[in-house]
């Protein structure tokens, strides 16, 4: 079996490490925390393709430091971020729950009344790493939709699986599955 699946983003190639969903099915394991020199690239490869935005917001966590690096980017003030747990100095929170498909459980995500403040009647880009099956961004569009905003595009560096095929989503470029064996399922 292979281990590693080779993919070029945005000029940056990188092998991931294929992990186990089922005996038959394998994704590539992508993960941006620590890797500047991706980070940058797909942030710029992101905010070429990105349509007008006010704001964006992704989900803790792995979304953080792309945000971030497309915020700077820009020349963006901030962002949103949809916390796993509500902080302290959140006050008068909203919830709405996720299931991921690398999650082993139900999340919820959680933004307080100043950041669905910041998005009432604004144009919010969501942005994501990786797209699979779409729910943690149903899940950040059903917080934009409450807050009042007006959603500008979705975004992610990768589509994996079905993704791929969707018309409402942006990215930069396609993530297989794969088979027991390493093979990618086309």
């Amino acid at each position: 079996m292979k281990k590693f699946y080779t993919i070029d983003i945005a000029g940056v190639k990188r092998d991931l490490p294929l992990c186990a969903l089922t005996d038959e099915l394998y994704i590539g394991a992508f993960v941006v925390f620590g890797d500047v020199e991706l980070t940058v690239a797909s942030a710029r490869a992101l905010l070429e393709k990105a349509p007008e935005f006010d704001i964006m917001i992704t989900a803790e966590s792995k979304g953080i430091p792309l945000v971030y690096e497309m915020a700077r980017q820009c020349g963006a003030q901030n962002y949103l971020l949809a916390r796993k747990a509500p902080k302290l100095y959140m006050k008068n929170i909203t919830k709405t729950e996720v299931k991921s498909i690398t999650t082993a459980r139900v999340q919820t995500l959680y933004l307080d009344a100043d950041d669905m403040e910041k998005m009432r009647g604004k144009r919010v880009l969501i942005v994501d790493d990786v797209v699979s099956t779409g729910e943690s961004l149903h899940a950040l569009e059903v917080l934009v939709k409450r807050a009042g905003g007006i959603i500008a595009g979705k975004m992610a560096i990768l589509a994996e699986g079905d993704a791929i095929q969707r018309d409402d989503l942006l990215y930069i470029q396609k993530l297989p599955l794969f088979d027991k064996n390493g093979d990618p399922i086309l």
